[in-house]
């Protein structure tokens, strides 16, 4: 009975077998949940490139960026933060993975007559290789998103010069405000736990193709004012057609889940149980003494207090070193000519001003583990792994009135600069909870309206805190604020670019060539060549800015 069992069922498997080997093996592989590139619902891709997006911005204007602009900085793990030493491998990998991603939620878009997602997706786009081109300089674009066709010009792609990536995003954006023009209800197929951000508004995100429109036509205006003067004038005429973010409640953010270690705030010591993400990021002096002298309001949401201040007291005997009622007490003598900062309130970090910044104002236990007393950390919902205030922060009303301000400063736009500027405070103010501090503020000495660049800019980078970057590009184009390098920095000068990374110049060598050598060297850059991250871009190159 045994082996007539065996027999039947080794029969029974070879006719299964036989039948299956007759079917078109591609039908077998067809998933039926429909996930194939080919079949896929942009719906189920959009909110990882929106998710993956908002992390990456987030990630350069709290990380590094906010060191280059003196934000922050690090006492621990500190040498790309405060010292800009970045060598040579920066990657855009992860950007162009979501360019890809994007890619396929177009293309699927495009395919199934979604035009929602189609507007969302060029926004995205308009986003990413934004940032690519701000961050390197020329990149690839034309060609790029193309290696499944095969041949060297998309496995190797040229790059594009800056000047065209520009206008390729500024072309995409027009292109999208005309597919986000109409109501919801008109469009198919929207999900809104899809839309991370703005849960499936078109209106927002016409706003935010429109304000980052504004965006790219400032950052070009050293270059080509009359292709941003015209876009500019034309945007601000016509607000019908191309609304803008024009209050907080429309800014573009990303609220952290904070689940896990992947979807939660950069810092968090939920998830980071020693705690070093938190720890080791101080206030960097350069923001935090503008910040005091202004009685600004959001020092307090961003900042936590010294813990034990600093006095030196002359009537003190030598050697005195002690801990009274919460305040450290030092003589003259224990102080010496060591710089020192006895603010009772916030004490900040001095932009790369030591090789051993964990040692500052005297911390008593110095080092890559070292906890300071006596220098302002982050504000407590910092050490969250999510809040209502920890969101990415892509574009806000406060750099979309920041920005026309500076337009209406340059006689672009009808209405006057201090109007805007007052609009872009309040916009920033209200964006953390502290509206109601406006009326107060603005009144300040140094924040009232003096019709300079120089404070314009200073409050625009003040309302960059945690996204940086953007602050950045605006010292890069004006040099303001009139930011100086640290003494222990790599360079004198604060950096422009970002290097093309190693594995770009080796197997795309001959584009990555050509790129490099249009790259102006300076006085900071001769020491790297041409590919050093104080070499200017075409966007800087003639303009005599930053330096």
């Amino acid at each position: 009975m045994n082996k007539l069992s065996l027999r039947n069922t080794a029969l029974l498997v070879l006719f299964l077998a036989f039948c299956f080997s007759c079917k078109d093996l591609s039908q077998l592989n067809i998933n039926p949940n429909g996930v194939q590139p080919e079949t896929v619902n942009p719906n189920l891709v959009m909110p990882t490139v929106l998710s993956e997006t908002a992390k990456l911005y987030t990630n350069l204007g709290f990380q590094d960026i906010a060191g280059v602009v003196q934000h922050t900085q690090k006492d621990a793990w500190f040498s790309g933060h405060n010292d800009y030493d970045w060598g040579g491998d920066q990657s855009w990998t992860d950007y162009y993975n979501q360019l890809r991603n994007n890619d396929l939620v177009y293309q699927r878009a495009v395919a199934l007559n979604m035009e929602f997602q189609q507007g969302v997706a060029l926004v995205m786009k308009s986003m990413l290789f934004g940032l690519i081109t701000d961050l390197w300089g020329d990149a690839p674009y034309t060609n790029a998103l193309k290696g499944e066709q095969g041949g060297t010009d998309f496995i190797s792609p040229k790059y594009d010069s800056q000047e065209t990536i520009y206008a390729g995003i500024l072309a995409d954006l027009d292109k999208a405000n005309t597919l986000l023009s109409k109501p919801k209800t008109s469009y198919s197929s929207i999900l809104e736990s899809a839309d991370l951000y703005y849960a499936g508004d078109p209106t927002k995100w016409q706003k935010l193709a429109n304000s980052l429109k504004l965006r790219y036509l400032m950052r070009i205006s050293a270059k080509q004012p009359d292709v941003a003067k015209a876009g500019i004038e034309k945007i601000v005429a016509t607000p019908a057609q191309y609304p803008i973010i024009d209050d907080a409640a429309a800014d573009a953010t990303m609220a952290y889940v904070g689940n896990n270690t992947n979807d939660a705030w950069p810092s968090n010591t939920v998830f980071d149980i020693s705690g070093s993400n938190y720890r080791r990021v101080k206030m960097c002096s350069t923001l935090l003494k503008p910040m005091q002298a202004t009685s600004d309001p959001r020092l307090a949401i961003w900042a936590k207090k010294v813990e034990i201040p600093l006095k030196v007291d002359a009537t003190l005997p030598a050697g005195t070193d002690k801990i009274t009622n919460g305040v450290r007490y030092l003589s003259p003598d224990k102080v010496g000519t060591t710089p020192i900062d006895t603010d009772p309130n916030y004490v900040g970090l001095p932009p790369s001003a030591s090789q051993l910044p964990s040692g500052y104002n005297f911390n008593p236990t110095p080092g890559q583990t070292s906890y300071n007393p006596h220098v302002s950390y982050l504000n407590e919902q910092y050490m969250q792994a999510k809040g209502p205030l920890l969101k990415a922060r892509l574009m806000s009303a406060a750099e979309v009135q920041f920005i026309l301000a500076e337009a209406a400063q340059k006689g672009w736009v009808a209405g006057d600069a201090k109007t805007r500027y007052e609009a872009g405070v309040k916009a920033s103010l209200t964006a953390w909870g502290l509206a109601s501090s406006y009326a107060t503020f603005i009144a300040q000495k140094g924040v009232a309206y003096d019709g300079t660049l120089a404070q314009l800019i200073g409050q625009k980078w003040i309302a960059s805190w945690t996204s940086a970057t953007e602050a950045w590009f605006d010292y890069r184009r004006t040099g303001l604020p009139a930011l100086v390098a640290g003494p222990v920095a790599k360079r004198k000068a604060l950096p422009l670019r970002f290097y093309y990374m190693r594995d770009e110049l080796n197997l795309n060598k001959t584009n990555s060539g050509v790129a490099i050598e249009k790259l102006e060297t300076t006085a900071n850059s001769q020491s790297d060549g041409k590919n050093s991250a104080w070499s200017k871009q075409w966007l800087v190159q003639g303009t005599g800015k930053p330096w």
